[in-house]
């Protein structure tokens, strides 16, 4: 994220840590985020029309917040906005950009079921599937469950 903001500086002489923030901390490490941006990158647009593209990383975590949390489009922008360890997770600093908006995240969201991306990233990733399971079993079934929803 770079320099540290008002608020992380706030954030970061609490003397407790919440259990939202050891999951994504959890998530943050054993996910392999660039073995999965380089996966979806042949079906991400390229941004030469239309709007400029956001980081597929920045998608894909925020997608995963959404699945995890139970979150709608528009309920997870509000939530980043509203949750220091959402926000956090994103790498977002409000001084140098916003969230990506509710539609942007719908249209993530179609590219990623319309190509079965979900599944496949997460059943490649052997690591990431054997690491869980033996260390966070909770957190194993909870990500594939909400990872495969039909939603």
């Amino acid at each position: 994220m770079g320099q540290m903001t008002f608020s992380d500086y706030e954030y970061s002489n609490r003397k407790r840590i919440t259990k939202r923030e050891e999951f994504l901390d959890i998530m943050e490490e054993i996910i392999p985020w660039d073995e999965w941006v380089e996966f979806v990158k042949p079906y991400y647009p390229s941004g030469k029309r239309g709007r400029p593209t956001k980081g597929i990383e920045k998608m894909l975590r925020m997608y995963l917040l959404q699945v995890w949390f139970n979150l709608s489009d528009e309920g997870v922008e509000d939530a980043i906005y509203d949750s220091y360890a959402f926000r956090k997770f994103m790498g977002i600093n409000f001084n140098e950009e916003q969230v990506p908006d509710a539609t942007t995240l719908l249209k993530f969201r179609h590219l990623l079921k319309e190509n079965h991306l979900g599944e496949q990233m997460f059943k490649r990733d052997r690591t990431l599937r054997n690491s869980t399971e033996r260390d966070y079993p909770e957190i194993t079934a909870f990500f594939i469950f909400r990872t495969y929803s039909p939603t």
